[in-house]
């Protein structure tokens, strides 16, 4: 395993959210496309973590161990939630605990696929047809997070294209694209991805006229940057939006859904070396809820962004040829 730590070979692995009944949640993602590639279970402590997904010989991390993939989607299920009729998660898009926004999928053929979801039986936020941005849509999942739903065709428009009519959709051929948190100040948030975490940014969407700005990071690895801005054929993606004049109101702050009303809980970074890597992040100054050597689980840290947002670090386990779990 390497003695040292190279952003370049980091990987922002998973993002993690608590189910109500995983049963459903599994079916849902599962119908997606996602392939359940690790269940763990820790019965002593009365939860259960469920790693989707897409694996598929597409897909861009297909056969690879857990904590070496991009784009997965970690279930949280603390046990007898599903059999509480009072318990409900926080989606993170209603006030006042806004913070977390969506995960999102980019598809072959959005208007098939769309109808799929829908012909299911799942509900919308918004549908393809809904509003003016005619090429996105935002499905519901069973516990009320947002999936929002883009093509991976270069310049599709959606509900208005000829070319996505009369066709079929394969879910093998689906990215888990990004993950959406809201931030209070951009620019603290871009230095904190970018020369912390190490990550690059890929793309800007400056939306003056609506008053905010997207900010789509990640990790090149072999893929490279795009070059020609069209990010929808990448996975694990990270965007940031950022709502003007949040940063000038002291008082203003997200929430990071592991306070109560509980919801969304992290976003995860695999490393090449955990160690090495926990030594740069206290060289930086990093604010942690947990360093490696804090509790139980030695193998776990996790690291704060500048809105309180968690990042657990774990190993990638190509580097350290063994499984973390």
């Amino acid at each position: 395993m390497a003695t040292t730590t190279d952003t370049k070979n980091y990987k922002f692995n998973h993002s993690m959210i608590r189910v109500k009944d995983p049963k459903e949640s599994v079916k849902f993602y599962e119908f997606l496309g996602l392939s359940l590639v690790k269940h763990l279970q820790f019965p002593e402590s009365k939860f259960d973590l469920y790693f989707l997904g897409y694996d598929s010989p597409q897909a861009l991390s297909h056969g690879n161990s857990t904590f070496d993939r991009e784009g997965l989607i970690e279930l949280t299920h603390n046990y007898g939630t599903e059999a509480d009729p009072a318990y409900k998660v926080n989606n993170g898009n209603a006030e006042p605990h806004r913070g977390f926004g969506h995960v999102c999928i980019a598809v072959d053929h959005i208007q098939a696929a769309c109808k799929r979801i829908e012909d299911a039986g799942y509900r919308f936020q918004k549908k393809l047809t809904d509003g003016r941005m005619k090429n996105i849509a935002f499905a519901l999942d069973p516990d009320g997070y947002w999936v929002e739903i883009i093509s991976k065709r270069i310049g599709s428009k959606g509900a208005d294209d000829p070319e996505e009519q009369g066709v079929e959709t394969d879910p093998k051929t689906y990215r888990m694209n990004h993950t959406m948190i809201r931030v209070k100040d951009a620019e603290k948030s871009l230095k904190f991805y970018q020369e912390v975490l190490g990550m690059s940014l890929f793309r800007t969407s400056e939306q003056t006229a609506a008053s905010f700005n997207l900010y789509f990071l990640g990790y090149p690895g072999t893929k490279g940057l795009p070059e020609n801005g069209f990010t929808a054929d990448y996975e694990g993606l990270l965007e940031l939006t950022w709502n003007y004049g949040t940063e000038k109101d002291e008082n203003f702050r997200y929430h990071d859904g592991n306070a109560e009303p509980q919801g969304f809980g992290h976003i995860c970074v695999a490393v090449d070396n955990l160690d090495a890597a926990c030594s740069r992040f206290e060289s930086l100054n990093v604010n942690w809820k947990k360093r490696l050597t804090d509790g139980r689980m030695k193998n776990v840290a996790f690291v704060l962004d500048p809105d309180g947002y968690w990042i657990e670090i774990v190993q990638n386990e190509r580097f350290a040829g063994k499984e973390n779990f």
